[in-house]
C-alpha cells in the first residue's frame, strides 16, 4: 500500500468529513513530516481494518483523561519509528489525534490533537480546557493543537 502522498493531496478515505479537503492536507503534512524527518512513509488504513488500533487509543483516553470522542474515526496509522509508536487517527469531524509512545521507559509519551482548518473545537476537548496553538501549513493551512503528557504504562 503506497503512503500519503504530500506533493499531489488527495481526500481519498476522507471523503464524508465535512472538512475533507482540509483534513487531507493536515494528513498530508504529517505524512512529508515522517518522509522528511525520519524517511518513513506514512501509511494509512480505513478505521474498520484498525479496531485494535482504535481500542489502544481510546483506552488512553478514558484511562488519562476520562476522554471519549465521538467523532468518527476514517483511517489509522500504526508504526515505529527509532523506537518510538506512533498511532494515528484521522476523524470525520477534521480531527487528527496521534499518540507518540516511546517503547524504552522513561521516553516520552503523549497524545496530540490537531484541528483541521476550519473545523470546530469538538465540545469534548473544549469541555476538558484543552488550549490550541495555532501554526501555519503549506499544506493544510492554520492548524490548532494541543497535547497531553501520558503518564501511564500501555
Amino acid at each position: 500500500m503506497p503512503g500519503v502522498d504530500f506533493v499531489t493531496v488527495s481526500t481519498e478515505g476522507l471523503e464524508s468529513s465535512p472538512v475533507a479537503t482540509q483534513l487531507a492536507g493536515l494528513r498530508a503534512n504529517e505524512a512529508r513530516y515522517f518522509k522528511n524527518k525520519h524517511d518513513h512513509d506514512l501509511v494509512v488504513v480505513p478505521a474498520a481494518q484498525a479496531a485494535a488500533q482504535l481500542a489502544y487509543v481510546d483506552r488512553i483516553l478514558a484511562e488519562e483523561r476520562g476522554l471519549r470522542l465521538s467523532a468518527t474515526p476514517l483511517q489509522v496509522s500504526e508504526f515505529v519509528v527509532e523506537g518510538v509508536r506512533w498511532t494515528y487517527v484521522f476523524y470525520q469531524d477534521g480531527l487528527a489525534l496521534n499518540v507518540l509512545y516511546t517503547l524504552a521507559p522513561g521516553g516520552k509519551r503523549a497524545v496530540g490533537f490537531k484541528l483541521s482548518d476550519g473545523m470546530e473545537i469538538p465540545a469534548e476537548l473544549a469541555a476538558a480546557g484543552f488550549k490550541f496553538a495555532r501554526q501555519r501549513s503549506k499544506l493544510a493551512g492554520t492548524i490548532r493543537g494541543s497535547f497531553f503528557v501520558v503518564k501511564h504504562e500501555y
